[in-house]
């Protein structure tokens, strides 16, 4: 997946310039700033910063580490990213120099993380997060199986996708699609207030951090 990720970096940002995206898109740039307005923010998997972009003006400071070099090499050329700090980091084990935040984004990661994997995850991200802290994850529902159905799954219930890229090579992506019964289900021994929204082409989950 890494490797289908580095090559698609140069045109990630097609993925959300499609029509029908648009009203959503243009929710999810208002809300995503305004709710994580004035925190320090840790932001998992940020690519090639489309969404850092939009909410690190509105923070009191951001970090966007992605797992991948060659997006992080775009997402430092973003607009109004010039006081974010982006760093190489592996989601599943966040380092303790990253330091504390009292906010966090993971945007279109969820999906890609196997189910066995979810649980490590949530504990690697909420060992840099304060009580209280508020955690926004946003990632695509059942419309992106319109241009990418499933084209396999595994024992475990993970489902993947073929994706072809430009230079018409394909990969076989992990692409799962967790119910709200799932995200509750995973959620609750960590968080409180947790919130879901619905949009034409992504769902939104936001909780705030349980404490020790």
């Amino acid at each position: 997946m890494r490797a289908y990720y580095a090559a698609r970096a140069p045109y990630y940002d097609a993925v959300y310039l499609k029509p029908e995206r648009r009203d959503d898109i243009a929710f999810l740039a208002s809300h995503l700033p305004s709710r994580l307005k004035a925190r320090a923010v840790l932001e998992v998997a940020c690519g090639t910063g489309f969404w850092t972009q939009h909410i690190a003006p509105a923070t009191r400071s951001m970090t966007a580490t992605d797992g991948t070099a060659e997006p992080l090499q775009f997402a430092r050329l973003r607009p109004g990213t010039s006081e974010v700090t982006f760093l190489l980091a592996d989601a599943y084990t966040l380092p303790a120099q990253l330091g504390t935040f009292d906010g966090a984004f993971a945007g279109l990661w969820l999906s890609h993380v196997p189910i066995s994997a979810r649980e490590a995850f949530l504990v690697s991200l909420h060992s840099r997060l304060a009580p209280g802290a508020r955690v926004i994850l946003i990632d695509n529902n059942l419309a992106q199986l319109r241009d990418f159905p499933i084209s396999e799954s595994d024992a475990e219930g993970n489902t993947y996708q073929l994706r072809p890229l430009r230079d018409g090579s394909v990969h076989t992506v992990l692409k799962n699609f967790p119910s709200k019964a799932e995200l509750d289900t995973l959620l609750t021994p960590h968080a409180r207030r947790i919130e879901h929204h619905d949009l034409d082409n992504f769902w939104l989950c936001e909780y705030e951090l349980g404490g020790p």
